[in-house]
């Protein structure tokens, strides 16, 4: 059976099936609307009516919206101009096995595509990394070198003070031996 015409085969088989209820024959509508949007991005409304048994339109357009729309089977705009239903979104079905080449050589796509930005993001984390420990280490060189300009400026204070102190031990020492 070709994508969409399950309808189509339930009624040519109809005698040899047992009598479907509603509820499976909704299911069967979706799965063909599902099938159908996943393998076209633009479904004609006349296309559609044919392949779901609907009558008109306005049948179509319900159903859509509150068969497959709602239920969030697929996702799209109902153009009446053109007459069609442009897909956006359609959820994903059973694998067919003619597209599992196509769907191994995606998958492949996207774990070759990972690994590489995995790598990029290695590379980003160890510059990152390394950047870090630059910084470190000039923090480090810049405290160190500022803690030795204080000590040098503590150290320089000091001894003018000790030299200021003994410059004025001395003029008060000489002021001592001088009388008047």
């Amino acid at each position: 059976m070709e994508h969409g015409v399950i309808t189509r085969w339930l009624v040519e088989n109809a005698g040899r099936l047992p009598q479907l209820i509603p509820d499976q024959i909704l299911k069967l509508k979706q799965l063909t609307v599902l099938t159908l949007a996943s393998t076209y991005e633009v479904l004609a409304y006349d296309q559609m009516m044919q392949e779901l048994d609907v009558t008109n339109v306005l049948e179509l357009q319900d159903f859509l919206i509150n068969e497959c729309m709602y239920s969030g089977l697929v996702r799209g705009k109902l153009d009446h101009l053109r007459q069609c239903f442009v897909v956006q979104f359609a959820a994903c079905r059973d694998l067919r096995p003619a597209k599992l080449g196509s769907m191994i050589e995606t998958l492949s796509n996207w774990l070759s595509t990972s690994e590489n930005l995995l790598v990029s993001i290695q590379e980003k984390i160890k510059w990152a990394d390394d950047r870090d420990e630059i910084e470190k280490k000039h923090r480090k060189c810049v405290e160190d070198n500022l803690r030795e300009v204080k000590n040098t400026l503590v150290k320089a204070n000091s001894a003018i003070r000790t030299q200021e102190d003994n410059e004025v031990r001395c003029v008060l020492k000489r002021r001592r031996h001088i009388t008047f």
